[in-house]
């Protein structure tokens, strides 16, 4: 059982003991504590709430809207939507801030409240340590019987998000329309399922099928849209029939592309070919997270911008955004952000950039992924118990690298020539993330196992 606490929400698995998992006691008590904070904070008393499609969402729904209105606070529940329609809609519905209840990429046993500012924006790390504080020390107080919130559901929001994703002067849907796409769409039985297809219709896109679209919240493989979960879509593109394959993870603020051969376009080149086309047609800089491939600096640079790197999290990349004047960001596990339309990670804003980008080029997407630099990503993690100290493993991975050039400004990145190796605690999983970049998957792969080699020799060395 988990729960963690971070800046990318109040996360955990289902069942077990409060405190030690994400149960009921909890989420009340960590909505109470964000709803004490939004009033504090805005003088505001009106929140966003919106969830995926695990099966945990409902329940969960039923007591983030209790305690909301027990605070005297109202609810405008989006229902069954994604990540980036909440955040979209907490600014246009005039409230103090937002909960998504989801759990992203993680399997079905986990959730989690994804916590929003006024702006639909995620709370920043001091805000979110204030929240917690609150929590710890239950600093709430319930409203009397004739000061109750009120509840209003709203399902609209997913077609105002496409509306508005249709108007970007950007999106081009008319080329889109004309080049006849036939498109293939995993959206791994969430919410996903409702809103691609509909964003492909209105940018045109007729030929569509469907695998894994029903919002039942059975999840038919692993959900992070990584290729090794992602066989189906491909077999199903290497019949030759489909343009180019589409996946989103649970809350859809994840893109994946599958090219038409059946390959997997690359998850970090999401971002890459997007930008490429953001910034063909307006100049600026960009900014993506510390794990993210270098190719979206080649990219930014042949056009004349300039490149910056953030620490790991979405607020962090978003706040790097912004100081940096950047028109296009994300992250490099397909996270588009269009600050155009508002500074989230959003897929359906992706998909339609994207599709602009295809469209005007005019060739297939494999032919298009071969015109960007082909660098390779080994991604790996080692599983955390509580008795590892991850701050004495990164600082003794970073002595002994000490020679080389070296950036903790979150976790550990290390560079090696023309290669890299960042190594950091998960924000969403009890894990330590350990990438590495290079132009060979087989050179990325040693290195990887070389830091790795590391880490378990200092843990075993720890233990002992």
């Amino acid at each position: 059982m988990s729960l963690i606490k971070s800046i990318s929400g109040i996360r955990g698995t289902i069942g077990g003991s409060a405190g030690n998992s994400l149960t009921p006691l909890d989420v009340v008590k960590f909505t109470a504590a964000f709803g004490t904070w939004v009033v504090k904070h805005t003088d505001i008393r009106k929140i966003v709430i919106g969830r995926d499609a695990r099966p945990s969402g409902d329940m969960f729904t039923r007591l983030v809207v209790g305690t909301l209105q027990g605070l005297g606070i109202d609810v405008i529940d989006l229902g069954l939507s994604t990540t980036p329609t909440v955040e979209i809609a907490v600014p246009l519905e005039k409230a103090g801030g937002g909960i998504i209840l989801t759990a992203s990429h993680n399997p079905v046993q986990w959730n989690a409240l994804k916590l929003l500012n006024h702006k639909g924006e995620f709370i920043s790390a001091k805000d979110g340590a204030d929240v917690l504080n609150i929590a710890a020390e239950e600093a709430f107080e319930f409203a009397g019987v004739n000061k109750l919130g009120f509840y209003t559901k709203n399902d609209s929001y997913i077609d105002s998000h496409i509306e508005m994703i249709v108007a970007l002067p950007l999106v081009d849907a008319e080329a889109i329309g004309k080049s006849n796409f036939s498109v293939v769409v995993d959206a791994v039985n969430s919410t996903g399922g409702i809103a691609v297809p509909r964003l492909l219709k209105a940018l045109g896109v007729d030929r569509v099928k469907e695998i894994y679209c029903e919002p039942n919240g059975q999840f038919p493989h692993n959900p992070e849209p990584l290729p090794e979960n992602l066989t189906h879509i491909c077999t199903e593109m290497q019949k030759g029939q489909y343009d180019l394959g589409i996946v989103v993870d649970p809350d859809v603020d994840r893109l994946a592309l599958i090219n038409n051969d059946g390959t997997p376009f690359g998850e970090e080149y999401t971002l890459v070919a997007v930008a490429d086309y953001v910034l063909s047609q307006k100049k600026g800089n960009t900014v993506s997270n510390l794990s993210s491939t270098k190719a979206l600096r080649d990219v930014t640079e042949k056009h004349g911008g300039n490149y910056a790197a953030a620490a790991v999290g979405e607020v962090n990349v978003v706040e790097a955004m912004k100081k940096n004047q950047a028109v296009i960001g994300g992250e490099g596990n397909g996270g588009i952000i269009y600050p155009e339309l508002h500074y989230g990670r959003d897929a359906l804003v992706g998909i339609a950039l994207f599709l602009t980008h295809l469209a005007k080029f005019g060739k297939s997407i494999t032919h298009l992924r071969g015109i960007y630099p082909n660098y390779q990503i080994s991604k790996n993690k080692i599983e955390l118990t509580p008795e590892i100290d991850v701050d004495n493993v990164l600082n003794r991975v970073k002595d002994k690298y000490s020679r080389q050039p070296i950036n903790t400004t979150d976790g550990v990145k290390i560079e090696f020539d023309k290669e890299w190796v960042h190594l950091r605690k998960s924000n969403t999983e009890p894990i330590i993330r350990i990438y590495a970049e290079s132009s060979l998957l087989a050179t990325a792969d040693n290195l990887a196992n070389k830091i790795i080699s590391d880490i378990k020799e200092i843990i075993t060395t720890k233990v002992e």
